[in-house]
């Protein structure tokens, strides 16, 4: 008798827990995810310009982007979205927030196929405009297709520009990619689910309530590693 109930104390004990990492394991999933992706395009010969990723506030990560029919049609997609850290974007890279892309047309997928894409967000202004509300690209925020290669040199005055900066990765592809039209919003739902708190990006990028969780971590530190430091001027982050 005494042993069951034990048992039973032990079982009431470790379920919260035990359903608690169950209902949020798509979301570590989609971290984990956005991490391998980032790792992977980082390591392409002709990837993302690192003057531009050094000079980048935040980056947004958002693994297999389906579209639901050929030529015109939906696209919806889910990721993370990092930032460095402190008021001004001056410190290491922080906790993710969990991040929903939704728009028409992407011209560069076809059918069921996935891409990956991965955004800069190259200003606080950008910055502000994602963790506030939901954004247009191309309306609420400039946007446009990232260069390649390792410098930014040659890119088009609207290029060096924009408050966004969007690569795309499909069958081994990679190129940047307009996303204009598209739309970008915190994923409150998620959010809740993997932290175990109802957070707005805001709390969880700018003020810190939380520390990165360790499905993050691989991601974290790829970002720490290959952008230690906020290489922007400083005056374009007063």
């Amino acid at each position: 008798m005494r042993n069951t109930l034990l048992a039973l104390l032990l079982f009431c004990f470790f379920l919260p827990a035990a359903l608690a990492d169950q209902s949020n394991a798509k979301e570590q999933e989609r971290v984990r995810d956005a991490g391998e992706v980032l790792k992977e395009i980082l390591n392409i010969p002709d990837d993302i310009p690192r003057d531009l990723l050094d000079k980048a506030e935040c980056v947004v990560i958002l693994p297999s982007v389906k579209k639901a029919a050929f030529g015109v049609g939906a696209s919806y997609g889910r990721g993370v979205m990092v930032c460095r850290s402190g008021q001004h974007y001056t410190g290491p890279w922080g906790a993710p927030a969990l991040y929903a892309l939704e728009g028409g047309s992407i011209g560069f997928q076809i059918g069921g196929q996935a891409t990956d894409f991965v955004l800069l967000v190259m200003n606080p202004k950008g910055a502000r405009s994602l963790l506030s509300s939901k954004v247009k690209l191309g309306a609420d925020a400039s946007a446009a297709a990232g260069p390649k290669g390792r410098t930014a040199e040659g890119a088009t005055d609207i290029v060096m520009s924009a408050e966004i900066l969007s690569y795309s990765r499909n069958k081994g592809l990679f190129a940047g990619v307009s996303l204009e039209g598209s739309t970008l919003r915190s994923d409150g739902s998620a959010n809740e689910k993997l932290y175990g708190q109802k957070l707005s990006a805001k709390e969880i990028i700018l003020e810190g309530k939380v520390k990165t969780p360790p499905c993050a971590q691989e991601l974290v530190s790829l970002l720490d590693k290959k952008s230690p430091k906020n290489l922007s001027d400083p005056k374009s982050l007063e």
